[in-house]
């Protein structure tokens, strides 16, 4: 694949930002995109943050990949985050690779990619970034924040450093710190990653070699966890490729192993194996729980947000239990909180594909908050 990065945006944070690692990064590049068009009063902006494989494509074509963007079926003209009414922001996570600093891009004291010389990261590092987005469009309070998997621990993590900066806050299949679980599928990710040569311990833009088949290994056994038991029954069951019956041979003899050997390779077209390990190291750090002594309400204690949290039936991954603790933590303080479940056969990626319920639910809801929110600034 051809990537075209001369066309990405971005902003220079001439700002010091002090990271979690206790390591100041002086300056950094946040690349972002931009939807829709900001109103005169500044009241319809929505700031989206995307999730591990996610980036600032939000909608609309990916002018470095040449393809749809990660949410095309839920941000538009005239679908659910409506563009034609809302101004709709996504910044490019620090720690990626789609343009903000991090691990492939040039480290100013040595002219060579930072590789693992790039401080580790935390969703709290990310979201900090992420807010000069808002002061570089002059917006005070955004309509809402909202996210999905990593995006929605962001949107957690924004209300709890800015709480002033917005009216309301979806966050959708997430959970307020990762369990045991999910570290482990994450480390299986890293150890793959790491096992293989051709990662050069992490200096492989030096040395001009790729990770692919680390990367790609990683890549399928996330894929995995974003599927359900169900979704993946019902799609390939015990279907054959080509033939009716099976080769006794090592290659791909099911649909099943074909499709995750596709996600898996065509992802190393477009990530890079080192943002892989520190985002997903930055998602196992997240613990609201220990930010607050062990007590989750105190994260949002005095808020005055309004929040939508979403879970989807089958997602095993973050399941429904995850946003309910959320919801009890956010009840115990008087916070105004809705809660959903959306039943779906599509597991954890059930917020990426076509699923009208979800759709109807996030447009019920931004629609009928920004009537309030308008009124108010």
């Amino acid at each position: 694949m051809n990537l075209n990065f001369s066309s990405i945006k971005k902003i220079k944070i001439e700002k010091p930002l002090l990271l979690d690692c206790g390591v100041t990064l002086n300056g950094f590049n946040l690349a972002y995109e931009t939807y829709g068009k900001l109103n005169e009063k500044k009241n319809n902006a929505i700031l989206v943050f995307h999730a591990l494989s996610g980036d600032q494509f939000v909608t609309e074509t990916n002018t470095v990949t040449n393809k749809d963007g990660w949410w095309n079926l839920a941000v538009g003209k005239d679908k659910s985050i409506d563009t034609n009414k809302y101004f709709v922001i996504c910044a490019n996570v620090i720690g990626g690779c789609m343009g903000s600093t991090g691990p492939k891009e040039i480290d100013p004291a040595t002219g060579k990619p930072y590789g693992l010389n790039f401080p580790v990261i935390t969703i709290k590092d990310m979201v900090s970034a992420q807010a000069h987005l808002l002061d570089y469009f002059g917006i005070r309070k955004t309509l809402a924040v909202l996210g999905g998997s990593m995006g929605g621990m962001q949107a957690l993590q924004f209300c709890t450093l800015f709480p002033e900066r917005t009216y309301a806050s979806i966050p959708i299949a997430c959970a307020a710190s990762h369990s045991a679980q999910n570290i482990a599928f994450n480390e299986l990710a890293r150890q793959a990653i790491m096992a293989d040569p051709e990662w050069d311990n992490g200096n492989y833009l030096i040395s001009g070699k790729v990770p692919r088949k680390g990367l790609a290994i990683a890549r399928m056994a996330g894929h995995i966890s974003y599927l359900s038991e169900q979704g993946l029954q019902n799609k390939f069951g015990r279907k054959l490729q080509k033939q009716t019956d099976v080769k006794f041979t090592f290659d791909a003899d099911f649909e099943v192993e074909s499709y995750l050997k596709y996600q898996g390779y065509s992802f190393v077209d477009r990530f890079d194996a080192n943002s892989y390990l520190y985002i997903t190291r930055a998602m196992d750090y997240f613990d609201l729980y220990k930010q607050n002594n062990g007590n989750l309400s105190k994260a949002f204690d005095g808020s005055k947000i309004k929040y939508c949290i979403i879970s989807f039936s089958t997602d095993w991954l973050y399941p429904t239990s995850e946003s309910k603790k959320i919801v009890i933590a956010l009840n115990s303080i008087g916070a105004e909180v809705s809660f959903v479940e959306i039943v779906s056969n599509n597991g954890h990626d059930s917020f990426l594909v076509d699923e009208p319920a979800f759709f109807n639910t996030l447009k019920g809801f931004i629609d009928s908050t920004y009537e309030e929110f308008k009124n108010e600034i």
